[in-house]
Formats: structure tokens, C-alpha cells, sequence
């Protein structure tokens, strides 16, 4: 199993390469980066765990020696969100580096599995998507947007409220819809760990907003000097873990993700519905298998709120796909 992380030497790509060198199903680790990869792979090649590690940089065909034979690519690569910083800023600079590495990936391991972290994902899944479809190897089964950190929140957030920390590895909350602010739907109402009867409506609000704009918690903490990284990456390694497993043929794998409709055409013409919209992605609980997705769940039972989440997120959500889309579209001058 090669496992393949392009930006590894970032605030995301190092602690994310770390975890997946910890993780026994990984034999083979590439790292890939513009400057320091290198460095970062001798580092954790002394770690005791079974994968070989490699570090590439872009000279002498780097991307395409690090791509070859892969079997899992994570991309975290472009730069983090400081304050002050819309998702729009965010967006001109990183569509750039996702289309530059949709293409490495696209020429050299159309096959693998492609989850994407680098921002804004609602837009950014789309890009990679579309340059594989420039390049004929476009298969929606294996493309993901990681949305793993807001599920991540979730939890958390849900187990703090329920006074016990110690619940939050075993709290689920499906959290729909996409990866940005209004777009990030927790359907708390489906919590495996229901909230206590007595929360009133404003500490509810404050959850779910805190859950939606959990990232801009983490940038005002972090005062210039970043965005959510340590989280994230354990949110990439969660996500990169299953999608792992369930190709080493383990059933039952069912994780929230930004995923194409069309990769599961009756699961995700049924979510449509669901929605009144024809989008081209969501973000829905998705079973994971060999191919990978196997099957695309709907919104099941949600609240008479929850439903005004779902459609104040719609709009903006498909905006962001449209921009991505048009991005590879617009011919590079």
C-alpha cells in the first residue's frame, strides 16, 4: 500500500505524513514538496513501523517519481489561511497548485485514490476532478474532499457538552453538505449521543456555528501563525485510514466526504431529490469499498432546522463547485 502526501513539509503535510508512517497498513511512504521533502523523509525513516519512506522535491521529474505506483494520494498542499484571509484569497492561490498536481497525478497514477485537504475543498475537489476528465482518466469513485475535521469537531464539541470528554472517540455526528462556514451541516439530531432535552436553543445555535466556523477559532488562536493544522491532520489521517482499510476489502466503512453525485448514481440521484437541486457534489455519509465509493447515504430523518441548514448551504455550496469547475475550464494565458 503506497501512500503518497504532496505538500508533506507544511504545517498540515508533516504531522499528516507522521500519522500515516505510524499506521502499519501504510509499506510505502512518498513525500512530496517544493522545498524540504527530503529532510522531512529521513526524519521519519527512523520511525520503527513497517513503511519505507522517500522524499521528492520538483527537479529530476520529483512529483512523478513520487506518484509512480501509488495507491493512496493526500494532498494538503498551498498556503494556510492567516486572519483576514477569505476562502476567495485562499482560492486564487491554491486552484493553482491542486491543478498543477491533479495533472502529476492524472499522467501518472490515474488510478489511485485522490483525497483532497488543500482549501476551499467545495471548490478544489471539483478542479481535481475536472483535469482528470481533460485527461480521460476521470473515475468519480476515486475522488474525495476530506471534510473528516468537521465530524472531528463534532465530536468533540458534543462530548464537551455532554460533560465527558472521554465519549468523544465513540460520538458520531454525520456533518453534511460541504467544507466552508454555512456549507458545514451537522445533523446533530442523528448524534450516536443525543443532546441533553434541556439545551436551549441558544447554546444549540453556538454549537453548530461553533462547528461550522471551528477553523477561524484556530486562526484568531494561532494570531498570524497559521490555521488548523495538527487538527486537520489528524482529521486527513483518520479519513486516509479508512479509505485504506476499506481497500485491503474491510465492509462496513461509512464516513461523511465531498464526493461527485455521480459516483454512485442511484444513491446520489436519490440525495438530489432530497435537496430539490441538481448538484455535482455533496457531502453525505458515504460507504467506502474496493473501488471506492460504494455507496452514497442520504440525509435520512432531519429536523424542520436542519433542513433551513441544508438550504441556506445550497446556494453558496454551488457556488464554490461552479468556480472550481470554471477555473480548469478558463484557458491558462
Amino acid at each position: 500500500m503506497k501512500a503518497v502526501v504532496l505538500g508533506a513539509a507544511g504545517g498540515i503535510g508533516q504531522p499528516l505524513s507522521l500519522l500515516l508512517k505510524a499506521n502499519p497498513a501504510v509499506t510505502e511512504l512518498a513525500l512530496y514538496d517544493i522545498v524540504n521533502s527530503p529532510g522531512v523523509a529521513v526524519d521519519l525513516s527512523h520511525i520503527a513501523t513497517p513503511s519505507k519512506v522517500e522524499g521528492f522535491l520538483p527537479p529530476d521529474d520529483g512529483l512523478k517519481k513520487a506518484l509512480t505506483g501509488a495507491n493512496v494520494v493526500v494532498i494538503p498542499a498551498g498556503i494556510p489561511r492567516k486572519p483576514g484571509m477569505t476562502r476567495d484569497d485562499l482560492f486564487k492561490i491554491n486552484a493553482g497548485i491542486v491543478r498543477d498536481l491533479a495533472t502529476g497525478i492524472a499522467t501518472t497514477a490515474p488510478k489511485a485514490f485522490v483525497l483532497v485537504i488543500s482549501n476551499p475543498v467545495n471548490s478544489t475537489v471539483p478542479i481535481v476532478a475536472e483535469v482528470f476528465k481533460k485527461h480521460g482518466v476521470f473515475d468519480p469513485k476515486r475522488i474525495f474532499g476530506v471534510t473528516t475535521l468537521d465530524v472531528v469537531r463534532a465530536s468533540t464539541f458534543v462530548s464537551e457538552i455532554l460533560g465527558d470528554r472521554s465519549l468523544s472517540p465513540s460520538v458520531s455526528v454525520p456533518v453534511v453538505g460541504g467544507h466552508s462556514g454555512v456549507t458545514i451541516v451537522p445533523l446533530l439530531s442523528q448524534s450516536s449521543h443525543p443532546l441533553p432535552a434541556s439545551l436551549e436553543a441558544s447554546a444549540l445555535d453556538a454549537l453548530i456555528n461553533r462547528i461550522q466556523f471551528g477553523g477561524d477559532e484556530v486562526v484568531k488562536a494561532k494570531d498570524g501563525a497559521g490555521s488548523a493544522t495538527l487538527s486537520m491532520a489528524y482529521a486527513g489521517a483518520e479519513f486516509a485510514g479508512k479509505v485504506i482499510r476499506a481497500v485491503n476489502g474491510e465492509k462496513g466503512i461509512v464516513a461523511p466526504t465531498f464526493v461527485n453525485l455521480a459516483s454512485d448514481k442511484t444513491g446520489g440521484d436519490a440525495l438530489k431529490k432530497e435537496l430539490g437541486k441538481d448538484l455535482e457534489y455533496f457531502s453525505a455519509p458515504v460507504e467506502l469499498g474496493v473501488d471506492g465509493v460504494a455507496k452514497i447515504h442520504g440525509l435520512g430523518k432531519i429536523t424542520p432546522a436542519e433542513k433551513v441548514l441544508v438550504e441556506a448551504a445550497l446556494p453558496e455550496l454551488s457556488a464554490n463547485i461552479e468556480k472550481g469547475v470554471a477555473f480548469v475550464e478558463v484557458p491558462k494565458l
